[in-house]
Parts: structure tokens; sequence; C-alpha cells
């Protein structure tokens, strides 16, 4: 059985847990290098994207997890954790550490603060109707001519300035969205990245 391991510095470790597990697969926290090399993908949940990556060099786990996902090792990130792939970012902080793994340019917080946390339901390829839950969350600005495009903000009165954009993304073994999944119950994105882990294997 395939082997996927959630970081658990920050964020909805649990709800990741969770949710892997009901897609039938061994769901591990991550917190050290060797928890890492044991594993078969990895999930970057949500949080603070800054914290995050100065935890991941207190942990002594950025450049493990930087070289595992360069070497193809399947990766998913939801909101920080998308930050956290891409290539670029805007509005981050000069000593914040990137993993990269995605050809992106994402803006951090481009939804407003906490207050501006919304809910919109999405067209996912590959997924179907999604209701996704976004707070604080960044959106894609610019993706490579490798990346696939998801799922896009629906055109709408409601949506504002986050109509059109980009909010979720697929790059080789990289999956990222700019919502949170696993706050839903809606486990179906968590089984499209665990068919990703186990074609990969």
């Amino acid at each position: 059985m395939s082997v996927v391991g959630v970081l658990a510095l920050q964020g909805d470790v649990r709800e990741h847990l969770v949710a892997l597990a009901e897609a039938d697969v061994l769901a591990r926290p991550i917190r050290r290098p060797e928890e890492l090399a044991e594993v078969d993908g990895v999930v970057l949940p949500g949080g603070e994207s800054t914290t995050i990556s100065r935890l991941l060099a207190t942990f002594d786990l950025l450049e493990p997890l930087r070289a595992r996902i360069k070497e193809g090792m399947p990766a998913y990130g939801s909101c920080a954790g998308m930050i956290l792939l891409a290539d670029t970012v805007l509005d981050g902080r000069p000593d914040q550490h990137q993993l990269g793994g995605l050809d992106i340019v994402v803006r951090r917080n481009a939804f407003g603060r906490q207050v501006d946390s919304f809910e919109a339901d999405l067209d996912f390829t590959d997924v179907g109707d999604v209701h996704a839950v976004f707070i604080r969350a960044p959106w894609v600005e610019s993706a490579g001519d490798d990346v696939e495009v998801l799922a896009r903000v629906p055109e709408s009165e409601d949506a504002g300035e986050a109509a059109g954009r980009i909010v979720a993304v697929r790059q080789g073994h990289v999956l990222a969205t700019s919502f949170h999944p696993e706050l839903t119950g809606d486990g179906r994105v968590h089984r499209l990245f665990v068919d990703m882990v186990r074609a990969a294997g």
C-alpha cells in the first residue's frame, strides 16, 4: 500500500490525514527527514507559508523535501502548500524559502484577509463540480506552458477581482489548490492525488 506523508509543522494536518486514509493509503505525519524518506508522496497543508518555510529549515526538512520533489516524488499543496511549491511568489517575504516544482507565479493572500474568506463552486478538471473554501488564499497570476490549469474562479459579479483566477494546477507529479478540500469532507481531490502517487510508484 502507498504511504503518503502530511507535513506536520503547521496547518490542517489531521484533516488531511483523515482524507488520505479514506482514499486507502497509509497516511503519516512528517516532522523529521527520516520520516520523509519513508513516504511515496507528500501533502503540504494550509497555514502560514512564511512560518512553514522557516520551520522546514528548523526541522532540517527544507533541502531533503526539495530534493525528493525534484527527483519526482508526488506532492500536493493546498493554500500555503501551493505557495511553497510555486517557483515565484508575489508579496512574499524576502527570507521565505521555496520548494519549487510548479512553474507558476502565485500571489500570497490574493483574496484578502481572513475576513475576506469565501466559498465558491468550481468546475475542476478530472474531478467535477467542487465546493471550494478559500481562507486568506493565494491565486495563480500566471502559469508556464507545461502547467495544466485544473480550475478557475467562475466569472460572476460576486467574484469581483477573483473572477477567472486560476486556483488549481498540476504539473507532472505536483498538484496544488488555492482552497482547502480537507475542510469540506469531499475527498475527490485527495483521491486524485493518491492516483498520482500510485501512478508514480
